[in-house]
């Protein structure tokens, strides 16, 4: 089955919008991820079917449980774009930034930004918690992070940069309870309040994932985050 009949199959269902010109960004994305793929490591997951159901329905699912529409959004760790740029096509309105620390992952979501056409959308090359010390400190209606880190450090790179009122984000495996246990003091810490796990099935395959939700209640200390050896070596 082509991406195309795919998505709009099941886009659908998981009550995201589905049109023409969202195909065509769809589209062009899977070819140019393909296309750098080839010369840089961007993905381990190839074929356009596995790109339409394990990427792109993959971050659309996780987007049922935020409000995205005229909202603020940084995705951290983007990588190749995920959840980031799938979340941008499904809602052009939202204000995106996409942060990674790999300048030749920066150069890629450049040029892709450019080619589907992007408006309000920024690409920044620096680490998550150089950024939430900066100018994008709180400001973000919502933080979102995929296959980035444990959430015990995920917290301290991506609440510093959530709004009071925002959520956070993490899209996880299936069973990530002991990774939520692990990061409460975190959270608290932190100035956020654990809201749940949502765990769905990636449509037209056996994949189970899950959606770890926190609200900043407070604001972040400012302290946090603390430098990157001192949060790899002593997560909160």
């Amino acid at each position: 089955m082509s991406l195309e009949k795919i998505l709009e199959q099941e886009l659908p269902a998981l009550g995201q919008p589905c049109s023409d010109e969202i195909l065509s960004k769809f589209r062009r994305y899977a070819d140019l991820l393909t296309e750098a793929n080839t010369v840089m490591n961007l993905t381990a997951i190839a074929g356009e079917e596995n790109i339409a159901r394990l990427h792109f329905l993959d971050c659309a699912a996780a987007a049922q449980w935020v409000e995205l529409d005229g909202k603020s959004a940084a995705d951290v760790g983007s990588g190749a774009g995920f959840p980031g740029v799938v979340l941008k096509i499904l809602h052009p309105s939202m204000r995106l930034v996409l942060i990674d620390s790999l300048g030749k992952r920066i150069n890629f979501l450049q040029d892709l930004c450019r080619n589907l056409e992007f408006e309000n959308v920024e690409c920044i090359h620096a680490r998550a918690e150089d950024a939430a010390r900066g100018p994008y400190r709180e400001t973000f209606d919502a933080v979102l992070a995929r296959a980035v880190a444990k959430l015990s450090v995920l917290n301290e790179l991506c609440l510093p940069l959530t709004r009071q009122g925002g959520l956070f984000l993490a899209l996880k495996g299936p069973d990530c309870r002991a990774e939520v246990q692990e990061a409460a003091s975190a959270a608290q810490k932190l100035g956020a309040r654990f809201r749940g796990v949502k765990t769905y099935s990636v449509p037209g395959t056996e994949a189970v994932h899950s959606v770890v939700i926190y609200g900043k209640d407070g604001i972040t200390a400012s302290k946090y985050p603390r430098p990157w050896a001192q949060i790899r070596k002593k997560p909160l």
